[in-house]
């Protein structure tokens, strides 16, 4: 009866993932770390930049140092759903814990 409602696949769907949401939530999640200064080209460990997000259409575009330094190498980040996001904050912590311990 009234199979047609079913709920069934209810919580399957996530919702539609929001780049400028995410991207919010991404420095959100930076500045609870207190370990990077906020500019205008990114985010700063003492004087390197080591993180640099922004929106590009659906997606947030990511790079974060792979160590700190005047000219870093990057790896590139590409963010399409929520499960994108938790992975990178899970990343930026371990790097860094890695860079604090290395100081």
């Amino acid at each position: 009866m009234g199979g047609c409602m079913s709920d069934d696949g209810w919580d399957i769907a996530p919702p539609p993932f929001n780049a400028d949401a995410a991207l919010q939530t991404l420095k959100r999640f930076v500045r609870d770390q207190r370990l990077l200064a906020e500019r205008s080209e990114g985010w700063l460990l003492g004087a390197d930049v080591v993180l640099k997000a922004g929106v590009d259409g659906a997606a947030v575009k990511v790079q974060l140092a792979k160590r700190p330094a005047r000219t870093p190498e990057w790896d590139l980040f590409t963010l399409k759903s929520a499960a994108d996001l938790r992975k990178l904050q899970d990343e930026i912590r371990r790097r860094l814990t890695r860079w604090k311990e290395d100081e």
